[in-house]
């Protein structure tokens, strides 16, 4: 077919660029027989064989200048503008029969397969380019071996690849054997598993029929966006339907993080003394083993509760009241003392024992000793090294952060909404990811059923497990979310993009053209955000890459055929 229109279109230049060359040979032979009768008129006067000599010498040169410019004519004619006409026309002519391609695309759970092919004519040979891509990444698919098969009325033709022409490219050529409808069938061989492919096609009669079919039905451009596979594979990207499920009332507000109450343990002072460091290593965030010594308490220097002098007079007390024990078991056993003094004996030691067992667990000759109760982190440090602190006062906080309270307060209005609340989304606190509820192992622990008197906010207490990203201290933003029997249209909220207060999606038309278009969005929880106009639920849309596609529609610059095999 690209062989015919060529053919016409030089055959047409070439006539015309003939009947120019005639009318140029014309205006030149009339131009010289009009000079030439004005110059014999003009030599009457002279003599006959000098007439005939000038007239002749004449007729020579204007027969020499009309061949001039005939030639002339024709260089200017036949050499600039004729050819350039000719190849601008040309490429026009080459132009519409690149662009008039079959787009088919087709979903299998694992692959999205998205071919150009030619026009599908019965008996004439056609070229498919076939973009393989994986739907768990959208990345293009490795080098696995591709079988094409098209079934049309019965009649069944085969084409096997080995290898791509480019990562992800598989170029095939077929000649249709049948037109009607059909399908074309791809396996991709991987390993031991054949999964397939189904795409339906048309097998076209004729090229008229092909064409006007084709240009009948093509995707209208307006307001779209080239955006190639080659392109696309290239970037975090990925297309999705939009889902009709349940979307209740979404409550947003911020939340602030703090340890969870099983998970911190605040170090106290059992005396009053001063805080002694056990190393430099005792800093904030640094990690503690369970019973690492951290802080002694030292009161030596006091002549009043000095826990030093306790813990040596227990231990005097401690021995001595052993020796007695012990002195007055052997006499008991000769019957010297009484069973009374025996038992009072025996319990001067306990209680002495008691004493000194308890303060050697915290105390030495230097003071009280602090050790870590657990594994785990210094959360706060309430003190300095060599500070005075009383008996009671807090010095430290350790931490494990296994898990994490978010204390959130919500309005008052909400307090009815709240006795529906199932599920929350919460981002980060530099707002770069939003994680759901369940990726955080998370659950909603309390709401309070009335008012904070100071402010009349209502407190919600969250439970999360600490995935490093979040720190007690910091504030998050939330967004508590309630059941709903209420369907919506809901997309991800990565999909949208905001322009001067509008919100657009782009829509697929093919895996290569995106259509930007405006859309009506409602109530929002971080993630999901409902649709109210603009879309439909069987239009797939762009989840990830929007911005990039974004971009390059306002740089304007992108090739339509970049990364493409031909």
């Amino acid at each position: 077919m690209k062989k015919k229109l060529l053919i016409a279109v030089v055959a047409a230049f070439y006539l015309a660029a003939c009947s120019n060359q005639n009318s140029h040979s014309s205006d030149s032979e009339h131009k010289h027989e009009a000079e030439h009768v004005h110059t014999h008129e003009g030599e009457d006067e002279h003599e006959h064989h000098h007439h005939t000599g000038a007239h002749e010498e004449h007729a020579h040169n204007h027969e020499t200048e009309a061949e001039h410019f005939h030639e002339e004519s024709e260089h200017q004619g036949h050499n600039h503008e004729a050819p350039a006409d000719r190849e601008e026309a040309v490429n026009e002519v080459e132009h519409e029969h690149e662009e008039l391609k079959s787009y088919i695309t087709a979903y299998s759970d694992t692959y999205e397969v998205f071919a150009e092919a030619d026009p599908f004519v019965a008996g004439e040979e056609a070229d498919v380019l076939v973009h393989f891509t994986n739907l768990s990444d959208f990345s293009p698919l490795k080098s696995e071996k591709i079988n094409m098969q098209m079934l049309v009325n019965g009649k069944t033709q085969n084409k096997t690849l080995d290898n791509p022409v480019k990562k992800g490219m598989y170029n095939f050529t077929i000649k249709p054997a049948a037109s009607g409808k059909g399908q074309l069938i791809f396996a991709v061989e991987n390993g031991s598993e054949n999964k397939k492919i189904v795409a339906d096609i048309t097998v076209f009669k004729d090229d008229a029929e092909a064409h006007e079919t084709i240009e009948a039905t093509a995707p209208d451009k307006t307001n779209a966006t080239v955006f190639t596979k080659s392109q696309s594979w290239k970037i975090d990207f990925a297309t999705a339907f939009p889902k009709t499920e349940p979307f209740g009332q979404v409550i947003k507000t911020t939340a602030q993080v703090q340890s969870a109450p099983n998970d911190a343990q605040v170090l106290t002072a059992k005396t009053s003394g001063i805080v002694v460091f056990g190393n430099t290593s005792v800093l904030p965030g640094n990690k503690v083993s369970k019973g690492q010594n951290l802080f002694s308490i030292s009161g030596n220097s006091f002549a009043e509760n000095n826990s030093g002098v306790k813990f040596l007079e227990a231990k005097s007390n401690f021995e001595k009241a052993k020796l007695d024990y012990e002195r007055i078991q052997g006499l008991a056993e000769d019957k010297i003392v009484t069973k009374a003094r025996l038992l009072e004996a025996k319990n001067d030691f306990e209680n002495a024992e008691a004493i000194y067992t308890n303060l050697s667990k915290n105390f030495s000759a230097l003071g009280q000793t602090v050790k870590s109760p657990m594994k785990g982190f210094i959360q706060h440090l309430y003190v300095r090294n060599g500070e005075f602190v009383e008996a009671g006062q807090a010095i430290a906080i350790v931490s494990q952060n296994k898990n994490l309270m978010l204390y959130a307060e919500v309005q008052s209005k909400y307090a009815g909404d709240l006795v529906f609340l199932n599920s929350a989304n919460i981002s980060t606190a530099n707002q770069q990811k939003m994680y759901s509820l369940e990726e955080l192992n998370g659950k909603i622990v309390s709401w309070g059923k009335s008012a904070n008197q100071s402010n009349y906010l209502i407190p919600v207490n969250i439970q999360i497990e600490d995935n490093g990203e979040f720190y007690p201290g910091n504030f998050v933003k939330i967004y508590l979310k309630t059941t709903s029997d209420q369907q919506a249209l809901t997309i991800p909220s990565s999909s949208l993009l905001e322009e001067q207060g509008i919100y657009y999606a782009y829509v697929q038309l093919t895996p290569e053209l995106f259509e930007k278009r405006e859309i009506k969005t409602g109530t929002s929880d971080g993630l999901k955000t409902s649709v109210l106009a603009g879309l439909n639920p069987g239009e797939r849309i762009v989840t990830k890459g929007a911005v990039v596609i974004k971009l390059s529609q306002a740089s304007g610059a992108l090739d339509p055929h970049a990364g493409h095999v031909h």
